[in-house]
């Protein structure tokens, strides 16, 4: 399959789930990953984000009750929908193979559980536009299921899973630098650690 009918495929998976998806996600604890964020961020707050793959709205929420400025952005019509009733934030429906953002223009970009559904050949892309939207010394969060470098479909959506390795190279590539990674849940043993976190910043 190409890029595009992937990530049709993806989107379609979650247009169909959306609802279920909202209900099993709305108690997830992300507070970690949202923490890490803000507090690498250093330019003065209030903060302007984008919530990359924002879902039903759960983080805009939270972003905004932090007192910060968030934007969402989703493929999928039905979370669009559900993030701007949740949160009452502005919400842009955009294809992530297809992005439209405004340059520097966000002091932090929070990509959780995101950017591994994006096909390895139009990652590099991809990411060089995030670079783009981010302010001088803003900072790019991304988590993604950890792995061996392999893709394939979890079901009916695409995903592609990351060795570090791999990963941090594709981020060098794109012009970041790399402040920190870690893996998820902190408190399990390695094994059950499935979840690579990892933060980067747009050089000054």
């Amino acid at each position: 399959m190409t890029p595009t009918e992937l990530a049709a495929h993806t989107v379609a998976h979650y247009e169909r789930r959306a609802v279920p998806y909202r209900d099993g996600t709305l108690d997830h604890d992300v507070s970690q990953n949202i923490d890490a964020l803000l507090g690498a961020i250093e330019a003065p707050a209030p903060f302007r984000l984008l919530d990359l793959g924002c879902g039903p709205g759960r983080d805009l929420r939270k972003f905004t009750a932090l007192g910060h400025t968030a934007i969402g952005l989703d493929g999928a019509a039905a979370f669009v929908e559900m993030a701007r009733a949740a949160s009452g934030c502005e919400v842009w429906q955009q294809d992530f193979l297809a992005l439209d953002l405004p340059p520097a223009a966000f002091d932090g970009i929070f990509a959780n559980a995101t950017l591994f559904h994006i096909p390895r050949p139009a990652l590099p892309r991809v990411l060089q536009q995030l670079h783009a939207a981010l302010a001088a010394g803003g900072v790019l969060f991304s988590s993604n299921p950890r792995g061996d470098d392999r893709d394939g479909f979890d079901g009916t959506r695409y995903g592609m899973y990351f060795s570090w390795p791999t990963w941090r190279a594709l981020l060098l590539d794109a012009g970041f630098e790399e402040i920190s990674h870690y893996y998820r849940p902190t408190d399990a043993p390695p094994a059950d650690q499935h979840w690579l976190a990892s933060l980067w910043r747009k050089p000054a």
